[in-house]
């Protein structure tokens, strides 16, 4: 399956900005139209239960569009379930991505956060990375990985300039 992380982060490398685990206020409007974009053309979305609690509200569940929540209690939001448009899990990143590749998806996209993503490129399961760089320094939050030594090899084979301000987009191919 080819899996596309898409984060948007300051220049000194945050995620979020101190505590606050939503990019809104933050981020510019052309990040999060190009977000909105990504999102609306996505047929599999995967997050963490951070990234979906503080982005629930924003949501619409489509048909055509699995979103695909990982938590370590899916019984927690066993009530918020929607057949073939939320679903919860706690399965291993490799055993979920079979799974989904088993019912036909091709392309996902992977938007977070920091543990989560770090999950998902120690099993060499993310082949994209598109980050969108802020021109901001945000000094507290937490990054596109956890804090956890790794060695992550990319390849630059897209960039475009969003604003004037100096907002970037960068595509990214992962080597490992």
């Amino acid at each position: 399956m080819k899996l596309i992380l898409v984060m948007v982060t300051s220049l000194d490398g945050r995620s979020t900005k101190g505590t606050i685990t939503s990019t809104h206020g933050w981020n510019s409007p052309e990040d999060q139209r190009h977000f909105q974009n990504v999102v609306e053309n996505a047929s599999l979305i995967i997050m963490g239960s951070k990234t979906y609690e503080a982005a629930r509200e924003h949501m619409e569940h489509k048909d055509g569009r699995l979103r695909v929540v990982i938590t370590r209690s899916p019984e927690k939001y066993a009530s918020e379930q929607i057949e073939g448009k939320l679903e919860f899990t706690n399965e291993n990143p490799k055993d979920l991505i079979n799974r989904l590749e088993s019912k036909g998806y091709a392309t996902g996209c992977l938007v977070g956060g920091a543990n989560t993503n770090t999950e998902f490129f120690k099993q060499n399961l993310v082949t994209e990375l598109w980050q969108t760089l802020e021109p901001k320094m945000l000094g507290k939050g937490n990054g596109i990985i956890g804090e956890e030594e790794t060695d992550i090899s990319l390849e630059l084979i897209e960039s475009k300039k969003l604003n004037d301000r100096g907002t970037l987009l960068l595509k990214y191919r992962v080597k490992n």
